[in-house]
């Protein structure tokens, strides 16, 4: 019987939680709500199925272009969300990582990312890397920053100072709501990623979507450019 194999790095641009909530005749900032429930969903699934890194794009850079009120609420929800989800996580032994700058953030979301990071620091059945105000760009300029070397600058130096550096490129990268592009989503990692562009629109994604990608990736013969 042949093995089936499964993506060690799954990362996740969750895409369309406004249009699902226009679609759905609700508030833009419901959808944000829905989103989120869906991602804890999918996420301990791609966990139980045995993928060990699992990463989602929650709120880039470039996200503080949008309305005061809508990123007032996201940052709130990034708050009640993983204090609301965090004893589940912690009780599976997932580990959380959150990837970004901590410029222009309150103290009050820096504590709540320092206590999360913090409780669940020794675990080791999974690692759960939230993309949070991140730009694939501005982590390479961090990497750069962080490396203080007065040599030659090389690909291991600045892989090792990467955000979280012990997560590794990914395997597979699936975007939702049929956009077809990466918007800077961990750009150095998503190198020889294999792309998956779901239809749907993300809080419509259901955990039989996600299988449906697992076996998608199984019948791809990666290559890595040989």
């Amino acid at each position: 019987m042949e093995e089936v194999r499964i993506p060690k790095h799954v990362g996740i641009i969750l895409d369309g939680n406004r249009r699902w909530a226009k679609k759905s005749g609700l508030d833009t900032l419901k959808g944000h709500q829905k989103g989120s429930e869906v991602f804890k969903e999918i996420s301990l699934h791609l966990f139980d199925k045995g993928v060990e890194f699992v990463s989602g794009y929650i709120f880039s850079t470039e996200n503080w272009q949008r309305k005061a009120e809508e990123v007032d609420y996201l940052m709130r929800l990034v708050i009640k969300a993983v204090e609301m989800h965090l004893d589940e996580y912690h009780k599976k032994g997932i580990k959380i990582k959150i990837l970004g700058t901590r410029e222009n953030l309150k103290p009050n979301i820096l504590k709540a990312i320092e206590r999360t990071e913090s409780k669940t620091a020794e675990n080791t059945n999974g690692t759960l890397a939230l993309c949070f105000n991140y730009g694939g760009h501005q982590e390479v300029v961090d990497a750069v920053n962080s490396a203080n070397t007065y040599g030659e600058f090389t690909e291991k130096i600045i892989k090792d100072n990467l955000y979280a550096s012990e997560v590794p490129n990914i395997d597979l990268l699936v975007r939702t709501s049929g956009e077809q592009r990466l918007s800077g989503f961990m750009m150095w990692r998503a190198q020889y990623a294999e792309l998956f562009f779901e239809q749907k629109l993300w809080p419509e994604v259901t955990v039989d979507d996600s299988d449906m990608w697992l076996d998608e990736y199984n019948n791809r013969n990666r290559r890595f450019g040989g």
